[in-house]
């Protein structure tokens, strides 16, 4: 009888998950090594109404995909190693992993993690007297000296490159430093969505540089259409003043007098009489 209960239970998670394959547009398999059930639940309050995550062995995943007939789902059973919640929702896959990195929180580094950032311990007073903590940082190549009773970093140091694993004696240093450097927090390792599997490194968005991008492709437009005299809402007051500037440097050119070009074209007259005199002075001419 329990081993019969056992299996009724995991064939009704198993249609509970194909049902939620089903219902949502976008599934998201992230990691769950080093996250702790408090993150969990803290992330479930965070995204609820908008993210529903479920959290059940790799086996029962891989049976409801196959209870699930949407186009290339099944791609997901690649991403299926080690302990996994999976993430249901309607919001783009992109803002879904926007939304879990914007939920990440740093804690104190542990002898074998792996550095998520480059580390940099900053210069400044550490608020530590001198002692044992002095061998401990140079240790560690972080540089110090004793200012007005505690211990001092000289300068701004790089402790840790991304992607180095974090020895006992740094993990140590920094806590005594109360540096707080490795993110916590779910990552996606793929997400579906529209008969498409994207893997994590094609899911990250730097915002900075696409906010740039824009930009620049905005001052590109810009500038094409001022030139080509495209009138749009934008464009449309540089495009008058592109157009009398150009109206103003011609009838300089053209000599023709206006109580606007007047001053120019006497400054004009101007220089050009001044480089003349300055021509004839070095023929030897002379005034008469």
């Amino acid at each position: 009888m329990p081993q019969r209960y056992v299996l009724e239970q995991k064939s009704k998670l198993v249609e509970e998950v194909a049902k939620l394959l089903r219902e949502y547009d976008v599934v998201g398999v992230a990691s769950l090594h080093k996250v702790g059930s408090s993150q969990i639940q803290e992330l479930r309050k965070k995204l609820q109404g908008s993210v529903y995550m479920k959290v059940v062995k790799n086996t029962i995943f891989r049976r409801a995909l196959e209870k699930c007939d949407k186009p290339g789902i099944k791609e997901l059973e690649k991403y299926l190693t080690g302990s996994n919640v999976f993430l249901f929702t309607n919001l783009s896959p992109f803002k879904l992993q926007l939304l879990l990195e914007e939920s990440k929180t740093k804690r104190k580094p542990k002898a074998g993690d792996i550095a998520t950032d480059d580390i940099v311990v900053p210069a400044g007073n550490t608020g530590i007297p001198p002692g044992p903590i002095i061998s401990e940082l140079n240790a560690v190549g972080i540089p110090t000296r004793i200012e007005a009773g505690s211990v001092w970093v000289t300068r701004d140091t790089l402790v840790a490159r991304k992607g180095e694993v974090i020895s006992r004696e740094l993990a140590y240093a920094l806590s005594r430093l109360n540096i707080k450097a490795i993110d916590v927090g779910l990552s996606l390792r793929a997400a579906y969505v529209d008969g498409l599997v994207i893997p994590e490194e094609q899911l990250k968005v730097d915002l900075d540089q696409i906010r740039g991008d824009i930009q620049e492709a905005y001052r590109a437009a810009l500038s094409l259409s001022v030139e080509i005299a495209y009138p749009t809402p934008e464009n449309v007051m540089h495009i008058i003043q592109a157009a009398h500037r150009r109206a103003v440097s011609l009838a300089v050119n053209a000599s023709i007098i206006t109580p606007e070009t007047l001053p120019l074209v006497l400054a004009r007259v101007e220089a050009e009489a001044a480089a003349l005199h300055e021509a004839l002075s070095k023929k030897g001419y002379k005034q008469g």
